[in-house]
């Protein structure tokens, strides 16, 4: 570890760090613990996670941030792909000086975590995936239209959210196609591969219930997608089945996340 690096692991910091053409609002509680990053669900806010990062305490360092254009800080780009949120994970860690860290991530993050992990499993020292990355084929044309029609409605309401950072400072086609894209990033065939080829210790922490946007037990079928995954790779486990639905797991659910990380870090290389 080099000087600067050494510096920044002790040091809390909050700041911006540059990216492409954007910047991305970052948190760091710095001390020489595990290095934790935390991956925002697809319009969330690092917010999110202080129930998680006070249950687990002082002797992790947490670092969070805010994705493109999302947040009160977090600057706008030009690309809001899901490739650029992958490359995001790099450029947090590479500006924090952290060679080797746990990625928890939460619904989109989940997804975000399970790539970035199968492609740095020299940096990765495991992961968990908060109710995502379930390979299930739930995007057909009548979801993609469903999808593109709810951003639709919701695109009067959202300006009016930004100011506080509880909506992202995007277009509402914008977001659809962030969500279409997801759909298709979560299929079996796409999916699939990559959580069968990661070879870190990963936990699953999986909710109840529905999530925005869902119907019926719609969202538990995509959930069962995980059965053959955990039937295939021995590296991936569910740790806990929670009560809390989707959209509540981090705040009524968060010991049994911070536990999930506990296992992971019990496990993971050193």
């Amino acid at each position: 570890m080099t000087k600067n690096s050494t510096s920044m692991a002790t040091s809390k910091w909050t700041g911006m760090v540059q990216v492409d053409d954007t910047a991305l609002a970052v948190t760091d509680t710095g001390g020489p613990g595990i290095p934790v990053v935390y991956l925002n669900g697809q319009f969330a806010t690092q917010g999110y996670w202080r129930r998680v990062v006070a249950e687990l305490g002082t002797g992790w360092r947490h670092i969070t941030y805010d994705e493109r254009a999302r947040g009160r800080k977090s600057r706008r780009s030009a690309d809001y792909s899901f490739q650029a949120a992958v490359r995001d994970v790099d450029a947090v860690l590479g500006a924090r000086g952290v060679d080797r860290a746990l990625l928890v991530g939460w619904s989109y993050g989940a997804v975000v975590a399970a790539h970035w992990a199968g492609r740095n499993p020299e940096r990765a020292l495991g992961a968990v995936l908060v109710d995502g990355a379930f390979p299930y084929d739930w995007l057909d044309e009548a979801m993609e239209q469903r999808i593109r029609k709810l951003f639709r409605r919701l695109g009067w309401f959202m300006p009016l959210l930004r100011p506080t950072g509880l909506a992202p400072r995007m277009t509402a086609e914008q977001q659809a196609d962030s969500n279409i894209e997801l759909g298709r990033l979560s299929r079996e065939s796409e999916l699939g591969p990559v959580l069968d080829g990661i070879t870190v210790p990963v936990r699953y922490v999986v909710a109840s219930g529905t999530s925005f946007g869902s119907r019926g037990d719609e969202q538990e079928r995509i959930r069962a997608g995980l059965d053959a995954v955990t039937a295939r790779n021995a590296n991936i486990h569910v740790s806990a089945k929670v009560a809390g639905n989707h959209g509540a797991i981090l705040r009524k659910e968060f010991r049994a996340v911070a536990g999930a990380v506990r296992e992971v870090a019990a496990l993971g290389p050193r």
